[in-house]
């Protein structure tokens, strides 16, 4: 199973650097550090069926860090929600695949890109959830920039209030934001001992490990008293040698010749 994900998730690597290029816009370092996350989503985890998107009974997914959509689209287009040959068109005019996630993508559940709001839209839905009586969960990811957010921590003490037992939280924790590190900018960590004083079930791990996301979820969901954060250790960047832990591929689009490189590093197809 992990072997195949791993595989898959190199083919959406390739994918988002092949998309940001031809687009010639875009934000590589972010959405590649979160594919292992989004691959064990989308292709283990998530209760979806891209024949039936609006599903009631389906569970969710909140890319919060909405500036990493591009790991979302590729995922989304692998898992049959509209062609592969949508992605070039990443950022252009008239594109179902915005900068940020729109609802006008098939497969996205929240619009997000205004940084901090994930968890307090998750728990909306987490609300919905238990006053209709469904059973789906509601899976939100963060970046650790955006946790310097003061809506984010309204989130986290309104979702321990309200019992949002099928809410998990992944804070994709690469230790960098936009500005430069996150120590440097703001530093809030520790994150764990945060979490927990507000009420929450708190695991950390390798954010870039399938096996160990897997795992956490599996966990996650073992829990019936708490929301649950997953505080997932990343690499910004991760599988593209020269953009790995590199913020100045925070924001930016690969030369022909740093394209070509990713393609032979991911085993993509240049062309």
């Amino acid at each position: 199973m992990s072997h195949n994900l791993s595989a898959k998730a190199k083919e959406i690597r390739f994918s988002v650097v092949d998309m940001i290029y031809k687009a010639g816009d875009g934000h590589p370092g972010p959405s590649l550090g979160v594919v292992d996350i989004i691959t064990a989503l989308y292709f283990c985890e998530l209760n979806i069926d891209p024949k039936n998107p609006d599903n009631p009974e389906r569970d969710r997914f909140i890319i919060s860090k909405g500036h990493a959509c591009p790991a979302l689209y590729a995922a989304l287009a692998k898992r049959g929600y509209f062609s592969e040959e949508t992605l070039p068109t990443l950022r252009q005019y008239g594109s179902i695949l915005q900068g940020h996630p729109s609802i006008c993508t098939p497969g996205v559940d929240a619009v997000s890109g205004s940084l901090g709001n994930g968890i307090s839209i998750g728990l909306g839905m987490e609300i919905a959830r238990q006053r209709f009586d469904k059973q789906y969960y509601t899976y939100v990811l963060m970046g650790d920039g955006e946790m310097n957010e003061g809506v984010a921590w309204e989130g986290v003490i309104a979702a321990a209030k309200h019992r949002a037992v099928n809410m998990i939280v992944f804070v994709d924790n690469n230790g960098y934001q936009s500005g430069g590190s996150c120590a440097s900018v703001s530093n809030i960590e520790p994150f764990e001992a945060k979490f927990e004083a507000f009420g929450w079930h708190v695991q950390t791990i390798d954010g870039n490990d399938i096996d160990q996301i897997l795992s956490a979820i599996e966990k996650a969901k073992a829990n019936k008293s708490k929301p649950s954060a997953i505080i997932a250790r990343t690499i910004k960047g991760k599988g593209v040698s020269f953009m790995e832990n590199n913020n100045a591929w925070h924001k930016g689009v690969p030369s022909e010749e740093q394209w070509r490189k990713a393609a032979e590093e991911l085993g993509g197809i240049a062309r």
